[in-house]
């Protein structure tokens, strides 16, 4: 899932710029938003979903004939646009989130500009913009990736009707070995050429008799334990086939595809090249 986060100061015109943006990314795939409403509830105490919400609720569904909405407590920008992939939207297009590490496009001027992380793009506020360049550069911005994201990917793709199952591995940060314990792991990768050994990995694994689709994806930067860093997903005709791939596809991915990891432990920072902790 591409994402993109377009910031600004009132009347700069971000709403604008952000339903043109879904418009524009609309024809090329699902999109999803998210709008930051820092000084807002969805739903008011005198409401019947508010009052579940106050009387205990860990997260409170509410449903019409054409919307769905799930609230939940201990809110973050990280669980939205977790919440965006997991059900399978190919964009994410944020209002707000300035202090954030997301790729931005900034509207007009801004106090501090110097220390907003990740600008792609400034603009007039209010601006005559090209929306098509604006949309090619959201396609060109890291994937945001999911499990979940990966999974339905998998049940979108054809070749679905002929599996009987589907395997998934996802690799962790463990917190103590061998009496060590991890504060939290640094990954790093040359971008270009581990995705395309990954690529050739899956792509040599659907050349297996059953394999049907096989898709993974290594996280990088700084992961705490108990986080997230490995995922891999296959899809098979009859389970023998797809736990055999599942197993080969990590072993590939820890033997072939160029990661490097920096433990930083309570006995000392080292580097290591293996994606397995």
């Amino acid at each position: 899932m591409k994402v993109i986060s377009v910031v600004g100061y009132k009347k700069t015109g971000k709403t604008t710029l952000v339903t043109q943006l879904v418009r524009a990314l609309s024809g090329k795939g699902k999109v999803g938003t998210v709008k930051q409403m820092c000084h807002h509830r969805f739903n008011p105490e005198n409401t019947d979903t508010g009052k579940h919400f106050d009387a205990g609720a860990a997260a409170v569904a509410a449903i019409t004939e054409s919307e769905l909405v799930l609230v939940r407590r201990n809110p973050s920008l990280s669980e939205s646009l977790n919440a965006l992939a997991d059900s399978g939207m190919d964009f994410a297009i944020v209002e707000g989130a300035k202090t954030s590490s997301l790729p931005k496009i900034v509207l007009g001027e801004l106090d501090n500009v110097d220390d907003i992380k990740n600008i792609v793009s400034r603009l007039p506020a209010r601006g005559d913009w090209d929306i098509d360049a604006l949309a090619q550069l959201v396609m060109q911005q890291e994937d945001w990736v999911t499990l979940g994201l990966l999974i339905e990917q998998v049940k979108q793709d054809p070749r679905i009707k002929q599996a009987g199952g589907i395997g998934t591995f996802t690799g962790i940060v463990r917190q103590f070995s061998e009496g060590v314990e991890t504060k939290e792991l640094h990954f790093e990768k040359y971008e270009k050429v581990a995705e395309e050994a990954m690529q050739k990995i899956c792509h040599d694994l659907m050349q297996r008799e059953g394999v049907l689709d096989v898709r993974m994806h290594h996280r990088t930067g700084t992961i705490r334990p108990g986080e997230d860093i490995v995922y891999i997903v296959v899809a098979a005709s009859h389970r023998q086939e797809l736990f055999i791939a599942l197993t080969d596809a990590l072993e590939m991915l820890k033997s072939e595809v160029p990661v490097w990891k920096k433990e930083l432990t309570l006995e000392g920072d080292f580097w290591v090249h293996d994606v397995e902790k």
